[in-house]
């Protein structure tokens, strides 16, 4: 690879020997990826949002494949906190994985009562609080597409955990103004922001000439969406830089795929990465991704991972000669 490269990072007083991770859903537990790789050679594993009780999820078809990406309406299937508890967090510790432990609740109380649930477990590195998902008590409305709910949903989470547990908020990019989410949610306690989840989205089948997903719309991943998260992060970064909010982490998702597609993320203020929907078809992208962002650490000189964390938004360097624009051809 030529020059070592040091991959650690920090989010909000967690130490990360590299700055990979899972998204949340697409590898439950970690359990699965573990025959495939160590999962404590990632940064972290970030659990499937977990729930008060055991639910079931949507009907079938729940997926569906689109160009670039994924539909999925999954329902938030799981075996509830109980179950998490006694047989997840337990196995995380068991193979040395540092476990953020990803939340979803119906209203604030259920988030209140995951979070103190998750205050005096071992294992627990970081709890993320997935607000993107639809809050029952006024349906149709999502937590994260509105400031005051995000802000009390995270307020509720970060009064009753302990201190020394970051809380990370994830954020949906279907909002006119995600600054503004990102700032209240800040206000109200997040060590970090996770950004971003899927964008809703919708597939026709053109044989049954019906939806291809039984609950019609669903959530949008994969590339065809790294574009809007790189989008989302440098916003929230820029504006972090210009004072207009509270400076905390960014862990960057959305279509990553390859180191080149994490450094993109970093680039535009990402402190780390997660890798969702690649793994689908290869269960070894996260590690994958992980040796190839620092090779292409490598490639540019960045000894350190940290020095590449939004410096996009740093003033242009000149070009040197084998970047630089050839002369026009004399016709």
């Amino acid at each position: 690879m030529g020059q070592e490269v040091d991959l650690s990072t920090q989010l909000a007083g967690l130490r990360l020997p590299n700055p990979v991770m899972t998204a949340s859903g697409c590898a439950a537990a970690g359990r699965e990826l573990q025959q495939f790789f160590d999962v404590a050679e990632l940064g972290a594993v970030v659990t499937k949002s977990v729930m008060r009780a055991v639910r079931s999820g949507r009907p079938t078809p729940r997926m569906a494949e689109t160009a670039s990406g994924m539909l999925n309406s999954i329902g938030l299937q799981g075996p509830g906190i109980d179950a998490f508890i006694a047989h997840d967090l337990p196995w995380l510790r068991s193979v040395g994985a540092r476990a953020v432990v990803s939340i979803a609740g119906g209203d604030v109380a259920e988030f209140r009562e995951l979070a103190q649930r998750l205050g005096d477990q071992p294992g627990v590195c970081a709890v993320e609080v997935n607000i993107s998902c639809p809050n029952v008590a006024n349906r149709g409305l999502v937590f994260a597409c509105e400031p005051a709910s995000s802000a009390a949903v995270i307020s509720a989470v970060r009064a009753v955990l302990p201190q020394r547990i970051p809380v990370l908020a994830k954020l949906s990019p279907d909002v006119t103004d995600i600054v503004q989410i990102a700032s209240a949610c800040v206000d109200a306690g997040a060590d970090g922001l996770t950004m971003v989840n899927t964008l809703l989205g919708m597939s026709i089948d053109l044989d049954r000439l019906r939806p291809k997903l039984a609950s019609r719309t669903g959530g949008l991943s994969g590339p065809a969406i790294r574009p809007v998260a790189v989008r989302c992060i440098w916003q929230v970064y820029a504006a972090m830089q210009a004072g207009l909010l509270t400076q905390v982490p960014i862990v960057g998702v959305g279509g990553v795929r390859s180191g080149g597609d994490a450094l993109e993320l970093v680039l535009a203020g990402a402190s780390a990465v997660q890798v969702g929907t690649a793994i689908f078809n290869d269960p070894c992208a996260p590690i994958r991704v992980r040796d190839e962002l620092a090779h292409e650490l490598a490639q540019r000189g960045i000894a350190r991972f940290t020095d590449a964390v939004g410096r996009a938004h740093a003033t242009p360097a000149p070009l040197t000669p084998a970047h630089t624009t050839p002369a026009p051809l004399d016709l």
